[in-house]
This record gives structure tokens, C-alpha cells and sequence, in this order.
């Protein structure tokens, strides 16, 4: 990252073939009580602009850093995307004032679906429980190397990794997914039950 931040030039002569930035801003701190990775994106170009660690995010500290980006940049800024976070939205309207400042879609998305996403980690927690059960399957298949006990297991790996896979709302719903890989191996099952039925009739 320093060293793609490090090339100015190239970077100013990007922004100016395309004559105008959609700055991104937004932070991630990696665990609770570090710092934060405060991070500044051009939409456009995808070009990171300003990466930098802070101690704190208070207005004051995110307008120094906002400030920065914006005497550096050589083109007009056109518009702000953020989370919507208080310190941020009072960082852009001190630092840019007049400029947009809109809402990520991500996490607009994210708060209009919160029902959805309600109804769905509901159904997720039922469908849980249709499938507890998987462990003392697998303890009972210990020692055993036959076809059809590793394939057993194989199906009961299958579900337990189904159950850990959860989708990130709101582009993903974990209680569809979950219902879909269920339905996949029940159905999956039930061919191979089919197939030894087939088998035993004369």
C-alpha cells in the first residue's frame, strides 16, 4: 500500500484524465482497542488516495485526515460515500461543504432489508434444529473405512459446513442458503437411495 501510494505522479495524472473523484471514506480496526485503518478511495479510478492509521474518530481527527485528500487532489471532488457515521457525516460537511454526501448503497442496502434479514435468520435457526444431530452420526461411523460409511461422513461433513456458511446480508441471505444446500443433500440422498432401491429389485 505505501508503495502504490508512494507513485504521486502517476496518481495525479489519473485523476486529471478523468477531470473529477467520488471519494469513499471509511475505517477498520482490526480488533477492539487498536488502532483504526482510516482509508480514502476514488469510486471512479478504484485508486486508494490516503491510507493512514488514527488513534481516535473524532471529528477533528477525520477532518485533519479529509483535509488532507482534498488539498492534495489536483480535480474537483464531486461527492462523498460513507457509512453515515455522526464523526464522518460532521468531517464532510466541515471539510466539503455543499459537496453530496450520500450513503453507501452497502450499507443502505443493509438497513433496508434489517426485516428480511430478521425473517431469514428466524427461518435459519429451524432449520438448525431439523439437522441437529450430525456428531453422534459421526462418532458411531468411527473405525469404519467401508464405501458406504465414508460416504456417511462425506454427507455429513456436508451438512456441518452448510450450517457454519453464513451469508453477509444483505447480498446474501444464510437462511436461503442454508434451505438451498440442505435441500441439495436431502435431494442428493434421496438419488442414492433411489439408486439402491433400483439396484435391489429384481
Amino acid at each position: 500500500m505505501a508503495l502504490h501510494l508512494a507513485d504521486e505522479e502517476r496518481l495525479l495524472e489519473r485523476l486529471k484524465q478523468q477531470g473529477q473523484v467520488i471519494l469513499a471514506f471509511d475505517g477498520m480496526q482490526p480488533d477492539v482497542g487498536h488502532e483504526v485503518l482510516w482509508v480514502i478511495r476514488d469510486c471512479l479510478s478504484g485508486e486508494v488516495l490516503l491510507a493512514r492509521s488514527l488513534l481516535s474518530s473524532t471529528q477533528r481527527d477525520l477532518s485533519a485526515f479529509l483535509r488532507e485528500v482534498t488539498e492534495a487532489v489536483p480535480v474537483p471532488i464531486r461527492g462523498v460515500i460513507s457509512d453515515g457515521q455522526q464523526t464522518k457525516r460532521l468531517a464532510v460537511a466541515r471539510c466539503l461543504p455543499g459537496v453530496p454526501h450520500q450513503l453507501c448503497q452497502f450499507h443502505y442496502l443493509r438497513e433496508a432489508a434489517k426485516p428480511i434479514f430478521e425473517a431469514d435468520r428466524h427461518a435459519k435457526t429451524q432449520l438448525k434444529q431439523q439437522v441437529r444431530g450430525v456428531r453422534p452420526i459421526e462418532r458411531s461411523l468411527e473405525g469404519q473405512e467401508d464405501s458406504e460409511s465414508q460416504a456417511m461422513r462425506g454427507y455429513c461433513l456436508a451438512v456441518r459446513s452448510s450450517l457454519t456458511d453464513d451469508g453477509r446480508p444483505p447480498l446474501c441471505a444464510s437462511g436461503l442458503k442454508l434451505h438451498d444446500r440442505l435441500t441439495q443433500i436431502s435431494d442428493s440422498l434421496a438419488r442414492v437411495e433411489e439408486k439402491r432401491g433400483n439396484f435391489r429389485l429384481p
